[in-house]
């Protein structure tokens, strides 16, 4: 819950130029707040960068006040939307059950959604880590498309707390994810206190194809620098 459209569009001012020299083959996207995705979209229209939402209701329209629904989304040019975030399940009352509705509504309106996952620092000291994210995935997926769909590893004791995970140790579960699918080419990202000074050992491992940021992205040249990892 960043940015104002005032902010946005200067935070793009600033990005923008940073890309010029970024590998085309490298995929850069934005998960904005819903009152700033109307004019990103006009700004990064025809551009490298993809627009996307960070969540999404089940149903395509109705009395859910304070929801977002699908064709609201792509009526503003947004490509992806994040679903099921920790934030989502920790603050908001987000199940497996609802994170795989979501899922389904966004593949119906031709949105790629990412699909969340991860484990509190009480679940991992448990030896839960494995459990909870196999179990997580499987009741998420239910009768998803796997060949639209990015899943991001975000282990919430990582996130806004300065401890990063290590990055083999998130190789390892990126893996795991991975073994649980039928389609293993899905791109799959980390997430959790990613910033510029870890993110080439990140991007380094085998199994990682990218890197979903959170508060490192909301300063543009931190942001691209990790866009540009070396």
């Amino acid at each position: 819950m960043y940015k104002t459209q005032r902010e946005a569009c200067e935070f793009l001012e600033k990005f923008m130029p940073e890309l010029e020299e970024t590998d085309a083959r490298r995929e850069v996207l934005l998960c904005a707040p819903f009152t700033a995705l109307g004019i990103m979209s006009k700004s990064l229209h025809g551009g490298r960068v993809q627009l996307g939402a960070q969540n999404i209701h089940w149903e395509d329209e109705g009395a859910y006040t304070g929801e977002i629904a699908g064709e609201m989304l792509t009526e503003v040019g947004v490509r992806y939307v994040i679903v099921g975030h920790s934030e989502r399940r920790q603050y908001f009352g987000e199940t497996d059950e609802t994170v795989n509705k979501r899922l389904l509504a966004a593949q119906r309106h031709g949105l790629t959604p990412i699909l969340c996952v991860g484990e509190t620092k009480q679940q991992r000291d448990a030896g839960e880590t494995e459990l909870l994210i196999t179990t997580q995935l499987k009741k998420a997926i239910v009768d998803v498309d796997q060949q639209n769909l990015i899943i991001a590893y975000e282990p919430i004791w990582a996130i806004g707390t300065g401890e990063t995970c290590e990055a083999a140790e998130a190789n390892r579960v990126v893996g795991l994810i991975r073994s649980q699918l039928k389609v293993t080419d899905v791109p799959i990202q980390y997430g959790g206190s990613v910033k510029p000074n870890n993110i080439d050992e990140i991007m380094a491992q085998p199994e990682i194809d990218g890197a979903l940021v959170g508060g490192a992205s909301l300063t543009p040249n931190d942001f691209a620098r990790i866009v540009n990892f070396k």
